[in-house]
């Protein structure tokens, strides 16, 4: 029987990962990821899990061990957040080179400069382009579900690809909530075996990881990646429907909000969308026609389903936890690209919300609204909420 547990989003994660019970997770301790692997540490000395713990000595390391482990065949998993991710970047994009389903739970934390601690998306962007899925998480139980639920989707044969977790750093990291989690052997029965394809471990199919490859086979190899992060665009709502059928929880690419007779629509990612619901459901109160997206899976893009739910919509806010500096914020820029292509455009406007931590309240958030209602979205200008100017 699933059962209710009231800890942090750092223990419900840590959970799905005993559940699973990889073979090897290497890691370094980065705030606010700390708990995560503290939690699973415990579990691996308790011997709740036969996990092999490999402690490194940076983050660069952990993700090394990882792609090392992953290439002998190992179910491998990591986590980091923000300057950790940055420090690893460069091996994180080899990882997905070599087509390794490696888990990583992202608690989401804005980069340095200045140095700040606190929750936003910069270091989730700063790799959005590595090749690597990126799945977005509004509380604990989509933290723990999105965990499984990516493991799953990684290691089909035709992915390989691997797979981060987003969840915001010290709101669902380290706030305090009740989730439903499965039963062991449910879990362990969704995800099934590993059995890689391709190991170095394996002798008699020698295979190769990490050569040279230049003007030869490079350009070749990028395509394939591309192909199979088409392919887990298709298989997405497979294991989508696979997880409803043993949780009873429907997820798909965008979580939607009182968006059928919505004409304006707010889209947002991460835990903002709870205080989003909560203003959506005041200017329902009154009479005003208002909706709500989530995008829960950030890579592969959802654009087909942006345009539909976009299409012929009065006006749409789109709400960014991250810069671009220089060109527009990153989701604002790949909504209005999807809508190029639409019938009926709606007006559009870009928001920067909560940089290094910012509290975002429903007064912010109802002020993004109330300009779509009122007619003032100006295509292309940026604007801030919470802000001193």
């Amino acid at each position: 029987m699933p059962v209710k547990l009231t800890v942090t989003g750092a223990a419900a994660v840590a959970h799905a990962m005993r559940q699973i019970n990889p073979d090897v997770v290497a890691a370094y301790p980065i705030t606010p990821q700390t708990p995560v692997v503290e939690y699973y540490a415990s579990f691996v000395s308790d011997g709740i899990v036969d996990t092999v713990m490999v402690p490194v000595e940076s983050e660069h390391s952990a993700m090394s061990a990882v792609v090392g482990s992953a290439a002998a065949g190992a179910r491998t998993m990591t986590a980091t957040a923000a300057n950790g991710l940055a420090l690893m970047t460069e091996i994180v994009y080899i990882a997905a080179s070599y087509r390794l389903p490696i888990i990583m739970p992202i608690v989401n934390r804005a980069l340095s400069g200045p140095i700040n601690i606190h929750c936003d998306h910069s270091d989730a962007m700063l790799v959005r382009d590595s090749g690597w899925i990126q799945l977005f998480t509004e509380n604990h139980q989509e933290a723990y579900d999105f965990t499984i639920i990516a493991t799953k989707l990684a290691e089909k044969e035709n992915v390989l690809l691997p797979a981060m977790v987003n969840l915001d750093g010290f709101i669902t990291s380290h706030g305090v909530e009740s989730f439903e989690m499965l039963d062991d052997e449910v879990v362990k029965e969704f995800v099934g075996t590993w059995n890689p394809k391709y190991s170095l471990l394996d002798t008699k199919n020698p295979v190769t990881f990490g050569p040279l490859d230049l003007f030869d086979y490079y350009f070749e190899h990028h395509r394939q990646q591309e192909e199979a992060m088409n392919h887990a665009y298709k298989e997405l709502p497979k294991v989508f429907e696979e997880f409803a059928k043993i949780s009873g929880r429907k997820y798909d690419f965008l979580d939607l909000y009182k968006t059928d007779d919505a004409d304006y629509i707010m889209v947002v990612m991460n835990s903002t969308a709870s205080t989003a619901k909560y203003v959506v459901d005041q200017l329902r109160e009154e009479g005003k026609k208002v909706g709500l997206v989530k995008p829960q899976v950030f890579t592969p893009f959802p654009k087909k389903e942006f345009q539909q739910v976009l299409n012929g919509r009065k006006g749409v806010v789109v709400l960014d936890r991250a810069m671009s500096f220089g060109k527009e914020a990153p989701l604002y820029s790949l909504i209005k690209s999807s809508l190029y292509e639409v019938a009926s455009k709606p007006s559009l406007g870009s928001y920067i919300y909560g940089l290094g931590g910012r509290d975002t309240t429903p007064e912010m958030i109802r002020e993004a609204f109330e300009d779509a209602i009122k007619g003032n979205l100006i295509t292309d200008e940026q604007r801030y909420l919470g802000l001193r100017e």
